[in-house]
């Protein structure tokens, strides 16, 4: 492709992404409350999302073996209008007071996140089709957490207000992430893009086969195992465990969130050492003092402090921790691997939202304690995988 050509595509995709992230902000910040407000308990919230990141790793395994490179346009989009009718039924149970059916509103519920993730896991082989760069792997997940924290600036400004005589609640924000997303997938539909002939290929052996990839793949499940158990209530933690308002709460996430971006930016461009095993602590070893000091203090100052820094360091670094091993793998190969490691991070979310639930009980302190736990997995594999990259440049 052309460079011209090229430029206008990948600002076409991002557009998409960010108009997309909007409305994944908006209604992703107040889903758990919308089920809250819906007469679920904490532990039916937990488990109705473990039960969504489950099946998302399903069809993710089932996007691995059957989506191609060279339609990977109309399958996003596709998934997007699918997502909207799915959002605008959700919409429509609590408008219509039809919510006391809770085993309609699981299975939406359930549809919702898995098409959010098989959306999300699909942009970049999308945008492979343009370019494969480190440094554009990290403004496509910059794209995404930015626009994500627009949505919940959006949601943070208007909760609760009243406009036009309309009370601005969690149902009118689902309607109005509705919107936003509507607009993502005219803005995707209208892209026009020539994609070379690749022929997508599937290999258990090509990724499996690969020492440093087998490393990679069990760093990200425990990884997102650790984030889930101590992040993935995080909403219901301020709310119920801190007494923070929904709309406080909202405007706490949206501040660290948007810090955590400049800090995203700056480091990819200023402050990522020479030194990885130095990333791994600043990313990593930093946020396990947090968490393990949270755990054994129950301190909810401490708690707080730990929350912050976790989300704050969220979007660094991912040039070094993710870029590389993802990069790693051939185009033809992309789609596979994308939807294997998706897939193998929803399981590892999945186990993570139920543990919170059970541990939720027992104090935020102990969900950020058992996180710690499976952090140590998370920070001796990675370890390993920058031990195994130096010896493999070595070689070479």
């Amino acid at each position: 492709m052309r460079g011209k050509n090229k430029h206008k595509a990948e600002y076409q995709i991002l557009l998409s992404l960010a108009l997309f992230s909007i409305g994944f902000g908006l209604w992703g910040n107040f889903r758990q409350l919308w089920l809250q407000d819906t007469n679920f308990l904490v532990e039916q919230i937990s488990d109705v999302l473990s039960v969504a990141s489950f099946f998302s790793a399903i069809a993710l395994l089932l996007c691995s073996t059957k989506l191609k490179l060279n339609n990977i346009q109309n399958f996003i989009a596709g998934s997007i209008l699918l997502k909207i009718i799915v959002m605008s039924s959700l919409y429509l149970l609590k408008l219509l007071d039809y919510t006391s059916i809770k085993w309609i509103i699981d299975i939406l519920i359930i549809l919702d996140v898995v098409l959010e993730k098989v959306i999300i896991s699909s942009i970049y082989p999308f945008i492979l089709t343009i370019e494969v760069s480190d440094n554009l792997y990290s403004k496509r997940k910059l794209v995404e957490y930015l626009f994500k924290d627009v949505g919940i600036l959006f949601g943070g400004l208007f909760i609760g207000r009243n406009l036009f005589k309309i009370t601005i609640n969690y149902n009118i924000c689902l309607f109005i992430s509705v919107i936003f997303i509507y607009i993502s997938f005219w803005v995707l539909a209208a892209i026009k893009l020539k994609v070379e002939r690749v022929v997508s290929k599937i290999s258990f052996k090509y990724i499996f086969g690969d020492k440093i990839m087998r490393y990679y793949l069990m760093y990200y499940f425990f990884g997102n195992v650790a984030m889930s158990t101590g992040l993935g209530l995080k909403m219901l933690m301020l709310t119920n465990g801190l007494s923070f308002s929904a709309g406080r709460a909202t405007t706490y996430l949206l501040a660290i969130g948007l810090f955590a971006d400049i800090i995203g930016i700056i480091v990819l461009k200023y402050l990522t050492p020479k030194n990885d095993y130095l990333t791994i602590v600043l990313k990593f070893g930093i946020r396990f003092a947090f968490y393990l000091l949270a755990f054994l203090s129950n301190n909810m100052i401490v708690v707080l402090l730990a929350i912050t820094w976790s989300i704050l360091i969220s979007t660094a670094y991912e040039n070094i921790i993710d870029a590389p091993y993802i990069n790693r793998i051939d185009k033809k190969y992309q789609i596979f691997f994308t939807d294997i490691r998706y897939m193998i991070g929803m399981i590892g979310e999945a186990i993570g939202l139920f543990l919170a639930g059970l541990t939720y009980k027992f104090g935020i302190h102990s969900m950020l304690g058992l996180s710690a736990l499976f952090m140590v997995f998370q920070i001796s594999i990675s370890c390993k995988l920058i031990h195994l990259r130096n010896k493999e440049k070595i070689e070479v």
